[in-house]
């Protein structure tokens, strides 16, 4: 079976691929924060879409693949913090939800050499 990841990456220049800017652990990020600027990056790239194929093909464990993030195998929404929930996680969660916006904002605003 052909891996349509290898196909897309060989059609595209993968040093102007958004992820090589950046360090590899960006991908593998603990705190939640970090992981929504990983999956941030991802959002305009040519890949994408076969990225996220190729890694549930392989059943890649950890990490953000193709703009998800993966926990244990599973394509989850967001990384919970560790620990117990907070008393007011309400607000954790909106403040999580404006880091991801920055987030977002600030991957865009990245330049990548075309």
């Amino acid at each position: 079976m052909q891996n349509v990841f290898d196909t897309a990456v060989e059609q595209t220049d993968t040093a102007t691929l958004p992820c090589r800017a950046y360090d590899p652990e960006v991908f593998f990020a603990e705190t939640p924060a970090d992981v929504e600027f990983a999956k941030a990056i991802c959002v305009e790239c040519p890949v994408k879409a076969a990225c996220l194929a190729g890694a549930l093909e392989r059943r890649e464990p950890w990490g953000v693949w193709g703009g998800e993030l993966f926990v244990q195998g599973v394509v989850v929404a967001r990384k919970r913090p560790r620990g117990r929930p907070r008393k007011d996680a309400a607000l954790v969660e909106a403040q999580i939800a404006l880091e991801a916006a920055a987030a977002v904002e600030a991957a865009k605003k990245v330049a990548i050499p075309a």
